[in-house]
């Protein structure tokens, strides 16, 4: 047994001796007193809840008693300004997490732990008695956010405090936002997230950890699967066996492909139950079956997979077996011969294609970590930290989108705060017509300008949106002026324009606000010296004296009488003309039909007699004959 602990604790320093450890970090501002005002690092917790995305605006309390926070508090601390409170405690004398529960407890909204060496700064993790020790379940109650602060920042907090408890010039509170904003990247409108597991339940607490995550984060992560917002991508951690102790009995337990692949034995106990090499196999057809899933468009698939496995298979349970991981895989409709194709011949010696690459993922590059423990989850290529909890994930992955492009799940009521409830969160919007440029996002709001049923608006989303495009009048006549009166409506909007405001006929400005013009008055129109004017709303009214009949067009008078002579010569006038036409009309066709029958006439009498040619000669020749 001694020898087996050796093995495996080799194993697993070997892939962590050299690895990389990189520390979260979010950032704290202080926003009052002035003369300390700046910006600060702080690591983020293993445990507890930050809030990736957002900002917190609070007031800094340290304790007269229990300044290391390792007792329980006997009061509940709040803030002269009813800000959240944030605790300041020492570093030292008890796990970190048990400083957090306890300032939970007392009211505050997070915690802020002052490093008691100057060194660079460190994550807190999560006390390892918490998967063996069931007296400690506290950490899973931690709901608040922590972080760790330098010596130097925290003893300049400490010495503001001092100073504003016996100087009221230094002000009232000191006053810091903790911002959590550049703690998750968030390039574009998808997210990628991968979670380091292992297909072994007897790992006691640490393990249901793991299963009880998925079963809870299943309906999240499938629909946003689905939706295409998210690409999930399963891991196992592996070690391999070095090469002296390949032959050993512990190698070949705990190992595939001749010691390349390894993982620890679930009872830790060779005599009995289950062997190393089985998780690792297990490990192995998990990862094919997400693969196969994958290429058939259904990459969801894997977390039916892990829940129907832990049901029916698990080992924990002494239900494993290679035939009823087969059966859960045949029952989802996976192709089995896919998933044995990709998993290879674990009795192999030679590398395993997927196993390689796994084992190639885990050490870290750039701004990530190794992987070295379980559970693990990256997010954007950032590992999460906080507690392995369905709500605080989501809100990890949700920070994780292009601000804006978030999916509905995000901006549930649980998730985050309506910003554009509060004074519309001061962007520009349209009273009349309920149209607003505030869009709510996960990380708070923008101020953009809408598209509303077709009407796309431009503007700034602050002070102004205008809609443009066809059908923009009917949109509050697109932000140009308008007007009624005597239930008629004058707008300076035009439908044959796309954009910009011209005031109508009659009226005057620049589109956006429209006078009357008196046309009477700025002597436009009306100006007969027998015109008689009065100035309308839009237009004018023009009267001519006695009996004379105004003609706009020419802006005259003109007598009714004279008028009705006019028209009357002109109806002769047109009659005479329209007769004439058709006379000559007639006399033209009579004298052309007469002009052709003697033309036609004529030709025939030259080549043949007609009758009254021939009844006039024949008495000529009678006589002759005589």
């Amino acid at each position: 047994m001694k020898a087996h602990l050796g093995i495996t604790a080799f194993l697993f320093l070997l892939g962590s001796v050299y690895g990389r450890f990189i520390v979260e970090k979010s950032s704290v501002r202080v926003i009052s007193p002035r003369h300390i005002r700046g910006h600060h690092d702080a690591a983020l917790a293993n445990f507890g809840v930050p809030n990736y995305g957002g900002t917190l605006h609070g007031t800094v309390i340290y304790p007269d008693k229990n300044s290391n926070g390792c007792e329980k508090f006997d009061t509940t601390f709040k803030s002269k300004s009813r800000r959240p409170v944030i605790l300041l405690l020492d570093r030292g004398e008890c796990y970190f997490a048990i400083k957090a529960w306890n300032a939970q407890n007392a009211g505050a909204g997070a915690v802020l732990i002052v490093d008691n060496v100057d060194e660079p700064l460190l994550t807190m993790d999560t006390p390892e008695e918490f998967f063996s020790d069931s007296s400690i379940d506290y950490v899973e109650k931690i709901n608040i956010p922590s972080a760790l602060i330098d010596k130097s920042f925290g003893e300049t907090l400490k010495k503001t405090l001092q100073k504003i408890a016996t100087d009221p010039s230094e002000g009232s509170e000191l006053i810091v936002k903790m911002d959590w904003r550049e703690s998750m990247p968030h390039p574009d409108e998808r997210v990628e997230y991968e979670f380091w597991t292992n297909s072994n339940d007897e790992c006691g607490e640490r393990c249901e950890e793991q299963l009880d995550f998925v079963k809870n984060f299943r309906g999240h992560a499938q629909l946003l699967e689905r939706g295409g917002y998210t690409q999930f991508t399963p891991h196992y951690i592996t070690w391999f066996c070095p090469e002296p102790f390949r032959l050993s009995r512990q190698c070949k337990s705990q190992c595939i492909n001749k010691g390349r692949y390894c993982a620890p034995d679930p009872e830790q106990d060779f005599g009995e139950g289950y062997e190393g090499k089985d998780v690792v196999i297990e490990n192995l057809r998990q990862l094919c079956v997400h693969r196969v899933a994958n290429e058939s468009g259904r990459p969801w698939q894997w977390w039916d997979f892990v829940v129907d496995y832990d049901t029916r298979c698990s080992m924990k349970e002494k239900k494993y077996s290679k035939e009823c991981a087969e059966t859960v895989v045949r029952d989802l409709g996976l192709s089995l011969d896919k998933v044995q194709k990709c998993m290879g011949d674990p009795d192999a010696d030679a590398e395993n294609a997927v196993l390689k690459k796994e084992q190639e993922d885990q050490v870290g590059h750039d701004s990530r970590s190794d992987v070295t423990i379980l559970p693990t989850l990256v997010i954007n290529n950032i590992q999460y930290r906080g507690k392995l909890e369905r709500t605080a994930v989501l809100k990890a992955i949700c920070a994780g989108f292009k601000e804006s492009t978030e999916p509905h799940v995000c901006l549930s009521p649980e998730m985050e705060t309506n910003e554009c409830l509060h004074n519309n969160g001061g962007c520009w919007k349209d009273v009349h017509l309920n149209v607003t440029a505030c869009k709510d996002t996960y990380r708070g709001r923008v101020c953009q300008c809408p598209s509303v049923r077709g009407v796309q608006y431009q503007g700034d989303g602050y002070t102004s949106c205008i809609a443009v495009g066809p059908g923009r009048c009917a949109m509050n006549h697109g932000g140009c002026w308008s007007e009624m009166k005597n239930d008629i409506t004058v707008s300076a909007c035009s439908d044959s324009k796309l954009s910009g405001c011209t005031c109508p006929p009659g009226f005057q400005g620049d589109g956006y606000k429209c006078e009357d013009i008196d046309e009477c008055k700025e002597k436009l129109a009306c100006t007969c010296p027998e015109c008689s004017c009065k100035n309308n709303w839009g237009g004018y009214e023009c009267k001519c004296k006695g009996n004379l009949l105004y003609i706009k067009g020419e802006d005259t008078c003109v007598a009714k009488s004279v008028s009705t002579f006019g028209w009357f010569v002109i109806i002769l006038v047109l009659s005479c003309v329209v007769g004439a036409g058709i006379a000559g009309y007639i006399f033209y066709r009579y004298r052309l039909r007469s002009y052709m029958d003697t033309e036609i006439m004529a030709i025939m009498s030259q080549y043949m007699p007609l009758d009254n040619q021939h009844n006039e000669a024949q008495p000529l020749r009678q006589d002759s004959t005589a």
